[in-house]
């Protein structure tokens, strides 16, 4: 059960890098210090769905995390 987690919990953490690389730049904390930050937008079609996706994988990592910490 304990491998299992853990695999599973690599996989989700290489799965949540890539939704945050493949999300566009320019907003959150970098766009408070010069950035184009007046303008607001919202996300549609393919950038919604990997906003979304980061979502739900950073979920899902953090509750792998507490389940593995529960078994130990």
């Amino acid at each position: 059960m304990r491998t299992t987690l853990v695999f599973a919990q690599i996989v989700i953490s290489a799965l949540l890098i890539a939704a945050i690389l493949l999300q566009q730049r320019g907003g959150g904390l970098s766009a408070a210090f010069g950035g184009d930050g007046n303008v607001y937008r919202t996300k549609r079609g393919l950038e919604k769905a990997i906003f979304i996706a980061t979502i739900i994988l950073a979920v899902f990592f953090f509750g792998i995390a507490l389940l593995s910490i529960i078994i130990v």
